[in-house]
């Protein structure tokens, strides 16, 4: 691996129409925070770089919600989200906003450089307009009828009910949320980044310079690749936002995607004079922290802006996790089905980092992991207090008692004792080999193993048995305990801050180097400790229980405020009935639609054939856990291509009051082909 002489990190911009959960935080913060204090540990230059990104539809579909202005929507979350990364330790070297003087005017920059090469392709496009209002419409301010389901509260991109992808000229009888009235087509100029023009640098730099990013990186980035990269607009009509800086674009601002990543710029600016040298000067290695929903966006189309605009280098790495959930279901910000951030640090006060723990160890690194309040509770109690906080403790307490908080000469060192003393050097190089390389939950196990190796060894060597007849032993066995300790303080400073800060503390480490992390003489012969002091508490089941009820709460407020059971649709004749032929089919194939979250595109045998079917039920289905199951499926529904695969037919689903999927099966197998009448 190339060695370069500083590193920029940057974080996901959180979007400031709400607080952050721990989703966010598992999949972006904590392993950014973690390879950032790994670095600084190492004495390696870095800064780190995040913000709010405050512009685009949400947020003013949100203001209008809370009758509010768009800045005083973002002015609010941005205050909220600084002050919890603050209190949870995350230590960004800037947290700035995107609605500051310097990004406006760094993103116009960014714009106006591109424009002025001639890079942009303008052109007219049709898009709704409500006369009523006098605006044109962002998709997500269009609400019609989805043309798959039925659905009538369909928004103009996407289908919420069966979650296909739309354009809002797909819905039937559309409308506008700002009036009600049925919008009419109108053209409109807009700037699009060509980005079919750097395919083949792209292509390249990826699959073939970057083979060694994560698959779930790489794979997503190749499947766009394959498809064939599109020009993407840069402009919208909206009033919120980066004005676009040229004649002609009044009423039109940066689309948020253009915008946002260029944040990342402007925070750097704002931080410190010499950023050209952080995202300039090839030696340095820049490195993107993201969720999954943000990869093509951070390895495909800021890339490509960057290319274009010339002077940049682009990211090394880009170390992207997938999505966490939280008692075995999707985080929902808008069901309010989240952990928030600013609520766990009033909740339990003190306990930053057994949240940090828990996420770190639950990681979802490469597939969708669980957070599950039970697993909090048990990794806490069996793990913090059990491991961790009972070795530190009994070695402090037992070097206080014995020898009067003063670390004890070596005597002679047997097998044991060395074959101990070994295994921390090792620790040490197999969490730096994982750090290295994004492995977060590894280097954790890996830090946690140094506080196992140490449990083990004071309960193997039982050092207040043998303290009456060999305290020169004792002493061994003490300043090897104590040496273990100050190694910890070390090691778990990336993943625990406050923790490791409290362990430096009591031993009164002399030098807190990372490069003397390792060794087996941190604290030299006579030097003297602090005071123990407990690191955990125990999380009893009462803590867990309100927890629990807290969510249980939520989930019946959510299925109050849902309608229990969908009003009757018109009458039909049995006629109309007859013409559906609605029959039993099995599932020979299943696959993910690539760049869709939702859609799954599955081989039937419907008995009378064999074709395709594309269904949004990717959120609650896995392709494996629907090969060889029998469905029923609607066969003579008009063809449709759904995201260029012509889909034949759909399947039947039933839906409960929180929007969860479930099959509509035969109770027992029947020949494929079998009708329902």
């Amino acid at each position: 691996m190339k060695s370069f002489k500083r590193y920029l990190i940057t974080s996901a911009l959180p979007y400031a129409n709400g607080p952050v959960h721990i989703g966010h935080l598992a999949g972006v913060y904590i392993p950014s925070d973690i390879f950032t204090r790994y670095l600084r540990a190492k004495g390696v230059e870095v800064i780190s770089v995040c913000g709010s990104d405050e512009h685009g539809v949400p947020i003013t579909i949100k203001a209008r919600q809370e009758n509010k202005s768009p800045q005083e929507v973002v002015d609010k979350y941005h205050n909220i989200i600084k002050d919890s990364f603050e209190k949870f330790g995350i230590a960004f070297d800037i947290y700035s906003r995107t609605t500051s003087k310097v990004h406006y005017q760094t993103a116009s920059e960014f714009f106006k450089k591109l424009y002025d090469k001639g890079i942009f392709i303008e052109k007219y496009t049709e898009q709704y307009y409500d006369e009523e209002v006098g605006q044109f419409l962002a998709d997500r301010y269009i609400m019609g009828t989805c043309p798959h389901c039925g659905n009538d509260r369909a928004y103009g991109d996407q289908c919420e009910k069966c979650g296909t992808s739309l354009s809002p000229t797909d819905l039937k009888e559309p409308r506008s949320m700002l009036s009600g009235s049925k919008p009419v087509l109108k053209s409109t100029k807009h700037w699009f980044l060509p980005l079919d023009r750097f395919q083949p640098e792209l292509g390249k730099w990826i699959l073939q310079d970057h083979k060694e990013w994560k698959v779930n990186v790489y794979g997503q980035c190749k499947s766009w690749l394959d498809l064939g990269l599109q020009p993407r607009a840069v402009s919208r009509d909206l009033d919120w936002g980066v004005p676009v800086p040229v004649k002609g674009a009044e009423g039109k601002v940066l689309y948020v995607w253009f915008d946002a990543p260029i944040g990342y710029i402007s925070a750097t600016k704002e931080l410190t004079p010499d950023w050209e040298k952080y995202w300039k000067d090839p030696e340095t290695r820049l490195i993107h922290f993201i969720g999954k929903d943000n990869i093509v966006f951070h390895c495909i189309v800021f890339p490509a802006m960057l290319k274009a605009e010339g002077s940049y280098i682009l990211p090394d790495n880009v170390p992207a996790n997938e999505f966490l959930n939280l008692e075995g279901e999707k985080i929902s910000t808008s069901r309010n089905w989240a952990v928030w951030l600013h609520e766990y640090l009033e909740e339990f006060p003190g306990k930053q980092d057994v949240l940090r723990y828990v996420l770190t160890a639950n990681m979802p690194e490469t597939k969708d992991n669980d957070f599950t309040w039970k697993d909090f509770q048990t990794r806490n109690n069996s793990e913090l207090v059990a491991i961790l906080g009972n070795f530190v403790n009994r070695a402090m307490v037992l070097t206080q008692k014995y020898f009067d908080s003063k670390i004890p000469a070596v005597a002679e060192l047997d097998e044991y004792d060395r074959e101990t003393l070994s295994q921390i050097p090792q620790i040490k190089s197999a969490i730096e080999r994982n750090l290295d390389e994004f492995r977060f939950r590894e280097a954790l196990k890996e830090a946690m193993n140094l506080a196992r190796l140490g449990n083990k060894y004071l309960a193997d060597t039982e050092p207040w048995k043998v303290y009456k007849n060999n305290p020169e032993r004792v002493g061994t066995i003490l300043n090897i305990a104590m040496q273990i300790t100050a190694n910890l303080g070390i090691l778990f400073e990336p993943f625990l801050s406050f923790t490791a800060s409290k362990i430096k503390k009591m031993v009164n480490l002399p030098q807190n180097k990372w490069e003397l992390a390792g060794g087996i003489h941190l604290l030299p012969v006579g030097h003297v400790i602090n005071t123990p002091e407990l690191l955990f508490e125990k999380i009893e089941d009462e803590v867990v229980a309100q927890q629990l009820e807290k969510l249980r709460r939520t989930k019946e407020a959510n299925e109050k405020a849902s309608v229990a059971v969908t009003p009757q649709k018109e009458s039909v004749s049995y006629d109309d009935f007859a013409r559906m032929d609605i029959r039993v089919a099995r599932v020979l194939e299943a696959e993910r639609v690539p760049k869709t979250q939702k859609l799954l595109k599955l081989k039937i045998d419907t008995g009378i054939d064999i074709r395709t079917i594309v269904s949004g039920i990717a959120e609650f289905f896995a392709p494996e856990d629907m090969v060889g199951r029998q469905v029923v499926v609607l066969a003579n529904l008009e063809p449709r291509v759904i995201r260029g695969i012509e889909s034949k037919g759909m399947i039947l689903m039933a839906e409960d009051s929180d929007g969860k999927l479930q099959l509509v099966n035969p109770a027992a197998p029947v020949a494929n082909g079998s009708t329902v009448k």
